[in-house]
């Protein structure tokens, strides 16, 4: 559980553009002022693959500052871990991570009432992002992943602002609990089961209920590494 109490570090957003061989919308800037959020995310803000990001189940993408030091100690030289956005994020939140959040929870940011959807299951666009073969790779198997919220009430965010948690309708599944058993490669019928209970995104859904059906562990090989 994160001690420190939840702040907003930076809001961010940006554009797409060339990424190596693909368009991507992850290198986001900081914004200044309040920005407008709707259905969709942040006004102004684009993603290269709309099948797979973006959309209202993952308007808002969110990634913990905490982490930062972790991935500065690993990677010293890659400067992109000296400022919010290296992740793509459109907030960087002090004082929450994967393990304090739950899935179905209801915040309140700025004058945005926001609902955690899912973790960020990461792609190989990080691959290119940092110039590591493995990136994706690592954000998965370390459970720094972020996650994700969809927008159930538009309005604005700015940096500063505090998030207020309205309501946890689901305070045992954690995003780091979730994503600890897609990373796993969990299969077993009585631990998978009570997530198909969870108000699951379609992509989730689709991944737990192939797992319990007994369909195996999905094939990573095109989101982690592109082939």
């Amino acid at each position: 559980m994160n001690a420190s109490p939840p702040r907003v570090r930076a809001v961010l957003f940006g554009p797409t553009g060339p990424l190596g061989h693909v368009q991507s919308g992850i290198d986001k800037k900081p914004v200044a002022g309040p920005h407008p959020v709707g259905a969709l995310g942040l006004r102004g803000d684009e993603q290269g693959d709309t099948r797979a990001h973006g959309g209202v189940d993952k308007a808002v993408h969110v990634y913990p500052w905490a982490h930062y030091a972790w991935w500065r100690a690993r990677y010293p030289q890659q400067p992109l871990f000296d400022r919010p956005g290296a992740f793509g994020e459109n907030l960087c939140v002090d004082g929450m991570d994967e393990a304090s959040v739950c899935l179905g929870d209801e915040w309140r940011i700025g004058s945005v009432r926001l609902q955690l959807t899912q973790g960020r299951q990461p792609c190989f666009r990080l691959n290119l992002r940092f110039g590591v073969r493995e990136m994706a790779a690592q954000v998965q198997d370390s459970l720094r992943t972020g996650w994700y919220f969809r927008v159930l009430e538009p309005g604005l965010l700015a940096t500063g602002d505090v998030p207020v948690l309205l309501r946890r309708p689901h305070p045992d599944w954690s995003v780091a609990e979730l994503m600890a058993l897609i990373r796993d490669r969990v299969v077993d019928p009585s631990r998978l089961a009570p997530v198909l209970e969870l108000p699951l995104t379609p992509s989730w859904r689709k991944l737990f209920t192939q797992r319990l059906q007994g369909a195996g562990v999905e094939d990573w090989s095109r989101r982690l590494h592109g082939a």
